[in-house]
């Protein structure tokens, strides 16, 4: 960075950042327009886009489907936040913090939103008594979930901004976040080098958070940053992730809310398992992947 800057003794927002997405970026919440969100027939009404924290619930959706839960049938809406559908008057009622996912359970006697990733798939896991692994090893899982929340923003909003998003590449926020992501990468080698997942021999809501971004990250597909941050290197991460991604309810969780990038593995809404075999690709372009 050549330019020195002299933050004001307040800020204001007075300009756009610059950046993908720059255009819906602003320093308030609450809706921008009204727009009701459309409702399907299944227990589980889902409002995402296939980001990294999006795919978590997906997957864990067809995870439960695949483990025989029937009642975890679901419909998944498309939220795209490269136009601000997240900021549509019905998405705020569910996530007044404006992110994807959100989900609306309607399997109870009465309907409870919940929103933030990590939330959703806890009550997901808990409603299903699924994933949860032993119990005598809760505290672990909930341990490396709570890890994940609060590390993928580094990830995400750091590394990945400014080596991918921002409108021009400066060196030390790219080095300040590249050693912090490989960082993480190397906790959870050193884990993984003793436990076949997150939480031992269970796999669990821990991988499934864990493996959104960081098996992502291993298998090549985040910001185009593999061989930037050498991930072939981390052999136990490489091999936890790989495994996790063979799983046949993980290869169609990905699928789900993706509306870019090959035809074959995209597909839009979900509203029956044989979505998988009729999907239809309504392109958008690929979004910034989001920090919650």
């Amino acid at each position: 960075m050549t330019e020195t800057y002299t933050p004001p003794k307040v800020w204001t927002w007075d300009t756009e950042s610059g950046g993908r997405f720059a255009s819906i970026n602003r320093p308030i919440a609450g809706p921008t327009h009204d727009k009701e969100l459309p409702v399907g027939d299944h227990p589980f009404q889902l409002y995402s886009l296939a980001t990294p924290n999006g795919v978590k619930v997906t997957v864990m959706l067809e995870e439960l489907l695949a483990a025989g839960h029937s009642d975890a049938e679901y419909d998944a809406w498309l939220i795209n936040i490269g136009d601000g559908d997240q900021f549509g008057s019905g998405f705020v009622e569910v996530n007044p913090n404006s992110k994807i996912p959100a989900l609306m359970d309607h399997s109870g006697a009465t309907t409870t939103r919940v929103f933030e990733s990590g939330a959703i798939l806890l009550h997901l896991a808990e409603r299903f008594g699924a994933f949860l692994g032993a119990q005598e090893n809760r505290a672990e899982l909930l341990s490396w979930l709570f890890w994940q929340m609060g590390s993928a923003p580094y990830l995400g909003g750091g590394f990945g901004h400014f080596y991918a998003y921002a409108p021009k590449k400066w060196q030390y926020p790219i080095d300040r976040f590249a050693m912090e992501t490989k960082r993480q990468l190397d906790v959870l080698n050193r884990h993984l080098a003793d436990n076949r997942y997150m939480v031992g021999d269970d796999y669990t809501i821990a991988d499934i958070a864990i493996w959104s971004w960081y098996g992502a990250l291993a298998l090549g597909r985040l910001y185009e940053a593999g061989e930037f941050l050498d991930v072939t290197s981390y052999e136990h991460v490489q091999r936890w992730a790989n495994e996790i991604n063979d799983r046949p309810a993980v290869k169609r969780g990905v699928m789900v809310n993706r509306a870019w990038g090959d035809a074959d593995k995209q597909l839009r809404e979900r509203h029956a398992a044989s979505d998988f075999d009729t999907q239809t690709w309504d392109k958008i372009a690929p979004p910034e992947a989001d920090t919650q």
